[in-house]
């Protein structure tokens, strides 16, 4: 059993506190071929990451290895995600862990993902130590779980509570291996934490993917390759013992970082007990102190991996912790031993991604969080609505800068606008260089595919705002928009009355003119327009055209943006027609009660609708799909011009 850290404990959490330590050493499962039964063990999902400690002091993180590694420089982003909690005092323990593009564990890119931000990075949490100077280990696990889940209400993303599942281990196990998923580890539900390797954790694996010393390798007979495969072995108490080579899961850097590794490590004996002949031949011998993370499909019965892959090197691991078990090779690994229920498996794959999911391919963290909570509706809906019907939404929003209204705890929570990419984005969500006002060149944001309408719900982008221009030509706009904005004295059938005004003077001047419901009080009419004129033949246009409608009729109108003078009437909002000012995608939702959605409509449909808001995402859907033809069909392609003599009419 590895040397236990000194580490005071007092007698429970009503103890007088203590400062908290420095570094408490983890407890260690013991690897057995099927996972424990019985009411009193909690299963979690398996990890193929890097197991940290992270230790909070005044509200600073240390993010520790297991062998007392201080990698906070390495993964800066999970440290100030962690500082993002505002715990003073802690000591938490969990599983660092890379994904790639599908969202999937890849412990191949734990390395990379220290200095490239493009690799999400999860801390999965499942312990609680320490916390205000108390000392937590003691208690039984269940309830430092249950003070775990209560601190990690409303995680950054990129922390993740872990959950567990209760009841049939053998069930569990089966579930988790029909997901593909590396095992299971099981915890006695009442016990205490103990550093080092106890019997009241176990872990058992479906697919083998375990950590093996490099012993050596075999010489290459390709010119511009360092190897051929590495030698791998593990111990039985002092002796190496051969398991295999690997000739597999290496890239050209990654070989090249190995082959430097080994020039400084080589020697002239074998560190294995024993070899077979021909795999000593053409061998370099190795000090023995890389850990290499192997996957395989099975342990042969004479000890050797079956089709084994390179992962990568395991840093966090030194080499005399790798051991072998009692049953650690043993075939199967409780694979078959229990059919898998529907309804445990659902439970599995949620716990196993931290409660994420996956929609077209985009990683989702905490999908079930409510983003409009009097009806229930969740991030993973509205990624869902965005995925269902992108070829709606596109091409009214594609190619164009837009600005989030960003709402990460839902509507009723903190909300902002952002115009920005900030690195913390997923790389679905593109920018585009735009000269501002000072001459200032910044990132906008930008979304090309249904994978970035997907991405901005995981930011929790609840509204999407697009500009007037598309990206390349953002000094051409090509529409003009006028918000009909009541007093809220007004009923939207008066709103809609102002509408058909609005579109018959527009007529009148030889403008066509599109309706849209905009899922608040009002609605936008439209123009589309060809993209010859400036934001100031644009602004100057609209600002005209709200103050001849204001002289006609100032009992009903109004041009000035000013609340006071609103009452009983409507404001013709034509700030939105400046450069850099923004509107409510078509077919995008609102962060407003029951979600609804702006919704493009025809003017005949406008005569019988009775609200703004009248669909939302609960009943949108049934209308697109219902629907024959697009009620703006012809604005993509309406090529009408905002003419010197129109503009001078309301100039």
């Amino acid at each position: 059993m590895p040397e236990r850290a000194t580490v005071h404990r007092i007698a429970g959490p009503q103890s007088a506190p203590r400062r908290v330590p420095r570094f408490i050493e983890p407890q260690l499962a013991t690897l057995q071929e099927a996972p424990p039964q019985g009411a009193g063990w909690l299963h979690e999902i398996k990890f193929d990451g890097y197991r940290i400690i992270a230790v909070v002091q005044r509200g600073r993180v240390r993010l520790m290895t297991r062998n007392k590694l201080d990698w906070t420089h390495k993964y800066r982003r999970i440290a100030d995600a962690l500082e993002a909690l505002g715990l003073e005092d802690a000591v938490l323990d969990g599983e660092l862990v890379a994904s790639n593009h599908k969202g999937e564990a890849a412990f191949s890119l734990m390395q990379a993902a220290g200095t490239d931000a493009a690799i999400p990075l999860t801390y999965h949490l499942f312990d609680l130590l320490h916390l205000n100077g108390q000392d937590l280990t003691e208690l039984p696990l269940i309830e430092r779980k249950t003070r775990l889940a209560a601190l990690l209400k409303s995680p950054p993303d990129v922390i993740v509570y872990s959950s567990h599942i209760s009841g049939d281990g053998d069930q569990v196990i089966a579930s988790a291996c029909s997901l593909k998923l590396e095992g299971v580890i099981s915890k006695e539900a009442k016990a205490p934490y103990r550093s080092g390797r106890v019997g009241s954790w176990v872990k058992s694996k479906c697919i083998g993917s375990d950590e093996f010393v490099i012993g050596g390798f075999a010489r290459s007979d390709r010119r511009g390759r360092a190897f051929r495969s590495l030698l791998l072995g593990e111990y039985l108490g002092s002796k190496l013992v051969y398991r295999g080579r690997v000739g597999t899961g290496f890239d050209d850097a990654g070989m090249a970082q190995l082959a430097g590794l080994f020039a400084r490590r080589l020697r002239k004996t074998s560190p294995f007990e024993e070899m077979p002949a021909d795999a000593r031949r053409n061998a370099v011998w190795l000090k023995p102190d890389l850990v290499a993370q192997i996957s395989y499909l099975e342990v042969t019965p004479d000890g050797h991996l079956r089709h084994p892959s390179f992962l990568g090197l395991r840093e966090d691991k030194p080499a005399e912790e790798v051991k072998m078990h009692k049953n650690a090779h043993a075939a199967g690994h409780a694979r078959q031993k229990a059919k898998p229920a529907a309804k445990l498996t659902r439970k599995v794959a949620k716990a196993a991604n931290g409660d994420t999911s996956s929609v077209l391919g985009v990683r989702l963290t905490h999908p079930d969080k409510l983003l409009w909570p009097e009806s229930g509706v969740t991030k993973l809906d509205l990624a869902h609505y965005y995925a269902d019907h992108a070829d709606r939404i596109l091409p009214y929003l594609k190619d164009r800068p837009l600005s989030f209204l960003r709402c990460p705890e839902g509507r009723e929570g903190q909300c902002f606008f952002q115009k920005h990419r900030n690195e913390g984005m997923p790389g679905e969500i593109a920018t585009v260089d735009i000269e501002e006002k000072d001459g200032d060149v910044q990132p906008y944001i930008i979304l090309h595919s249904a994978k970035g309408l997907i991405a901005s719900a995981q930011v929790g982008a609840m509204e999407l705002h697009v500009w007037g221009a598309r990206a390349d030509k953002v000094d051409k706009p090509e529409r003009v928009v006028f918000d009909l904005d009541p007093d809220t004295s007004l009923t939207f059938a008066e709103v809609r009355e102002a509408a058909f005004e609005v579109r018959d003077v527009l007529k009148a001047a030889g403008l066509t003119s599109y309706p849209l419901l905009t899922g608040g009080k009002g609605v936008h009419v439209v123009i589309p327009i060809a993209r010859r004129n400036s934001w100031d033949e644009v602004k100057t246009f609209a600002r005209g055209f709200a103050e001849a409608m204001s002289a006609a009729n100032p009992t009903r109108y109004l041009s000035q943006a000013s609340k006071a003078k609103r009452e009983g009437r409507i404001f013709i909002d034509w700030l939105r027609n400046e450069r850099g000012s923004t509107a409510v995608a078509p077919y995008t939702v609102r962060a407003r009660k029951n979600a609804p959605v702006a919704t493009p409509v025809t003017w005949t449909e406008l005569k019988t609708i009775k609200s703004a808001s009248q669909w939302t995402l609960a009943n949108i859907g049934k209308r697109l799909k219902s629907q024959k033809s697009d009620p703006w069909a012809d604005y993509t392609v309406e090529t009408q011009t905002l003419t010197a003599g129109i503009r001078k009419h309301f100039s």
